[in-house]
């Protein structure tokens, strides 16, 4: 567990872990799921939309997860911790397995400015999840 200073609980790193995976997979599969359906006349909007949307309750339910035995931790700190899950499993395998196929790579992956307004969105519904349980 990492202390945080001050009256911060502790981060249950291994908790926050696995709310991120579950945060990851459910927005993954909405992601790729948009492909399927031709809504948007440029699917890789349409795909970004699915996920803007999808990330509210997937951030819910991982967010949940995560306070559902008590923990206190600030939700800033949840909020980063587990999008930087998200970040290591993006880099692992969404980058290698669905960008590089696709005629991008790491850069421009994580320089897109939509990654990072997604990134703000999950880390304010963790932080507005934890400020609503405590």
């Amino acid at each position: 567990m990492i202390q945080k200073q001050g009256n911060m609980k502790k981060l249950q790193v291994t908790r926050a872990a696995w709310a991120s995976m579950m945060v990851y997979l459910m927005g993954i599969l909405a992601f790729l799921g948009s492909y399927s359906l031709s809504v948007l006349p440029d699917p890789d909007v349409q795909a970004n939309w699915t996920l803007c949307l999808a990330l509210i309750p997937a951030a819910l339910i991982g967010a949940h997860f995560y306070y559902r035995k008590g923990a206190q931790t600030n939700g800033l700190v949840l909020g980063l911790s587990m999008f930087l899950g998200a970040m290591v499993l993006d880099a692992i395998i969404t980058v290698p397995l669905f960008i590089i196929p696709n005629g991008g790579n790491h850069i421009t992956f994580f320089t897109d400015p939509g990654f990072w307004m997604i990134a703000v969105e999950y880390v304010m519904i963790v932080v507005v999840y934890g400020l609503i349980t405590k």
